[in-house]
């Protein structure tokens, strides 16, 4: 059931209709990115923290926080940069990452609303700054790809660890998500 990062970055392009445009405007925005990272990494992990489960996976080790915050600076300016113009290394960047989120325990639950919060305060920095609403929306739709890639990395392990552990095919553990979700 694993998907394959690129194709996956494709599928998930089109779906929000990030375009050649959007790509463009964060390009040419990548300074300004890079400069509001830090400040953004700070209201991600302020989020955050104020959830007492989540704040016990963000320090359950030492250093753990400062170097989620280092990789969330790189992450957020990789949004402006697109790496290779959003190809496989940014595609598969994003899959690491979501898988480095389920392995951790940084669940959906939480991670959602945090992403909601660093899209608000991106768009009252880009306000601040004097910035387009075309950046923020192009900020919106590529946030929601990365988003999409940790949600799906949730999907992924857990499908792949029910189908090994219990043996079953592909087409009835769907079947048995579908019935069970029927009767819900």
């Amino acid at each position: 059931m694993s998907i394959e990062p690129q194709a996956f970055m494709s599928t998930l392009e089109k779906r929000v209709c990030l375009t050649t445009e959007d790509k463009a405007l964060l390009k040419s925005e990548a300074d300004w990115g890079k400069e509001i990272a830090p400040e953004m990494a700070e209201h991600f992990y302020a989020y955050l923290g104020r959830d007492e489960e989540m704040n016990g996976i963000l320090t359950a080790t030492d250093g753990r926080i400062h170097r989620l915050r280092e990789t969330f600076i790189e992450w957020f300016h990789e949004m402006f940069t697109g790496m290779d113009d959003w190809g496989k290394d940014y595609a598969e960047r994003r899959w690491k990452i979501g898988l480095v989120h389920v392995r951790i325990g940084i669940g959906p639950q939480h991670v959602v609303p945090a992403m909601a919060t660093v899209i608000r305060e991106a768009g009252h920095r880009a306000k601040k700054d004097g910035k387009s609403e075309e950046i923020k929306d192009a900020l919106g739709r590529i946030c929601m790809i990365d988003l999409a890639f940790i949600e799906q990395a949730y999907v992924e392990v857990s499908s792949e660890a029910v189908l090994r552990e219990t043996g079953w095919t592909e087409g009835l553990f769907r079947r048995l998500i579908a019935t069970g979700a029927n009767s819900m």
